[in-house]
Order: C-alpha cells, then structure tokens, then sequence
C-alpha cells in the first residue's frame, strides 16, 4: 500500500504540471513575481536585475542594469531560451515571438512579445526603467518562465526585421522564481 500511494503523490504532480505547466502550477500556489540576474557575456562588464510582477493591468517590468556605454540607448528583450552558456548569448536564441509577429517597439501595435524596447544609460552607465507590458504572460502557454533576457550594445531600431539591428548581446539572464 505505501508503495502504491508513494506511486500515485508523484503521478499526481506530474498530471498537474502537463497541461497547465509550471508557470500555472506556480499562480495557483500565489507565485507572483519572476525575476533575473543579468550576467555579462565574454567580454563585457554589464551586469543587473530584472523583475516580472502581476499586476492587474499587465506585467510590471524593473530593470537596474550597470555597466553599459554611457549616455547611450540599448535594446532589451526576452529571448526565447533560457539559456546563457554561449560566451556571446546567443545561446538564448532569437526574440520570444509565439505570435509569429514582425519585430517593433514595445508601444506598436505588431510587435514580438518579447519586445521590450530600449534601455537608457545615463553618465555612469547605469539604466532604470519601470513599466507595465500588457502582451506579457507569467503562465499560459506563452509564458515567460524560463525564457532569456537580453541586453544589446547598441539601441533597437523597432524597423530592421526580425531583431531591431541592436547588435552583439552584452549581458543575458534566466527568468525564474523570485525568492
């Protein structure tokens, strides 16, 4: 009998996260904020937070990001991949786009879900943004979980298709649980 019901606790686990997945799992258990730590690629020294909150009216994003090119913009995505082991990020793949749109900035009405705009530096290299995205999930099947965040060298154009020319990606992180 112990082996049976030892049998059924982790088939009963796994049932609830097939589906629904993870990220649907983590809402049900009153999970409400994601975040990432921005570690810098080979050769560069930018480095940062990033959090994802529920909100009612959306996704609020914060970003703290050091180390960039002063006085200069930089493109900052999700990606489609959690994956940071590239020494130049493009482990992390190209932009999070389930919707199979054509690339834009975060206010246009066709843009990737992970379209998130750009990043201003101010003299010290340092850039703080907050804003809500409407467009981005924290479960469903376009989740963000899991997936890569990416800041570029250079600002995002929201015209050259598919990425914005934002060039060569300086720092990249995992988005995961906030503890």
């Amino acid at each position: 009998m112990k082996k049976l019901i030892l049998g059924v606790i982790p088939a009963l686990m796994l049932s609830a996260c097939g589906e629904s997945g993870t990220a649907d799992v983590l809402h049900q258990a009153g999970i409400e904020e994601y975040t990432t730590a921005m570690v810098a690629t080979e050769g560069n020294d930018v480095t940062g937070m990033v959090t994802f909150r529920r909100t009612g009216d959306g996704i609020a994003v914060t970003a703290h990001i050091e180390g960039l090119q002063p006085n200069q913009q930089h493109g900052f995505h999700i990606h489609q991949y959690g994956d940071c082991s590239a020494p130049d990020g493009t482990s992390a793949g190209g932009h999070f786009n389930p919707e199979s749109t054509r690339h834009g900035g975060r206010d246009h009405d066709e843009r990737h879900v992970g379209d998130l705009g750009n990043l201003e530096a101010n003299e010290n290299g340092e850039a703080h943004v907050e804003f809500i995205d409407d467009r981005l999930q924290m479960d469903g099947p376009h989740s963000i979980l899991g997936r890569g965040v990416i800041v570029h060298a250079q600002a995002d154009d929201f015209e050259s298709q598919p990425t914005g020319d934002a060039g060569s990606r300086l720092s990249c992180g995992v988005i995961g649980v906030a503890d």
